[in-house]
């Protein structure tokens, strides 16, 4: 069941008191227009009954998707790589193989719920986001592209796509992928992320999180490379000029001068 409590907002334009009903807890499943409502972000708007301002809340709220098999806890900035709620962890200790995932924003836990219901794997799509912004950057002539979000995923044509914020204006930029990229993202995520897989409690998985991996990545490749051209057979200088010597020896020109003479 979806949870929920009534607080007492204080308008922050006439500063009067309204009660409202503010959801802690979101059940995708038994709940499906709630969870229209929480992706469209009309379940977060708020309206001052005493001068008809209108602002969104932000607060903590846990959206539960049993069907799909995840949790995203949304936490208004927060910083924490791990929470680990005993609490929570107690009332949701039979269910086995759960994704939990903490958020610091909405965009965000959007882009998380889209992820999970596609049937994709977070951690491999933060480090093909990674990998695309650094194409995207080179593309605008931009230092770094660092807020993005999946924005389309489509099986059958072989592609996702991002949409990227551009600069201070944070203009939307859209960038395709082939699914081969994910496909070996996938494949670090399974070596490199074993750990993190096995965390308990709720975990940020961002682009911070997918920067640490690739970095893993990259120097244990760089680490192999430089243990394949150790291990390579090397042909010392004497050894070069013993077989120039063995071939001017057994040269035929060389073998006639010196029947002639």
């Amino acid at each position: 069941m979806s949870g929920k409590v009534t607080k007492n907002i204080v308008c922050p334009k006439c500063n009067e008191i309204t009660q409202t009903e503010i959801y802690t807890s979101i059940n995708a499943f038994n709940d499906p227009e709630l969870r229209e409502k929480a992706l469209d972000e009309s379940l977060f708007k708020w309206r001052c009954e005493s001068c008809g301002h209108e602002a969104r809340l932000t607060y903590p709220v846990l959206y539960n998707d049993m069907k799909n098999r995840f949790m995203v806890y949304l936490i208004p900035r927060i910083e924490r790589f791990q929470l680990a709620d005993r609490e929570l962890e107690e009332e949701f200790d039979n269910l086995k193989n759960i994704n939990k995932r903490l958020v610091p924003d909405f965009n965000t836990f959007k882009e998380k719920v889209f992820i999970f219901e596609s049937g994709l794997d977070d951690m491999a799509v933060e480090i093909t986001k990674l990998a695309i912004s650094e194409t995207v950057a080179k593309k605008q002539n931009l230092n770094e592209v660092t807020e993005g979000y999946l924005s389309m995923y489509d099986r059958e044509t072989n592609t996702m796509g991002f949409t990227f914020f551009l600069g201070e204006s944070k203009e939307p930029y859209v960038q395709s992928a082939r699914l081969e990229i994910y496909g070996k993202s996938m494949s670090i995520v399974k070596e490199f992320a074993v750990k993190d897989k096995k965390l308990k409690g709720f975990i940020k998985i961002d682009r911070e999180w997918a920067e640490n991996v690739l970095y893993r990545y990259k120097r244990s490749k760089h680490h192999l490379q430089n243990t394949e051209n150790e291990a390579k057979p090397t042909i010392k200088k004497n050894e070069l000029e013993k077989k120039k010597i063995n071939i001017e020896i057994i040269n035929p020109q060389k073998k006639s001068e010196k029947e002639q003479k």
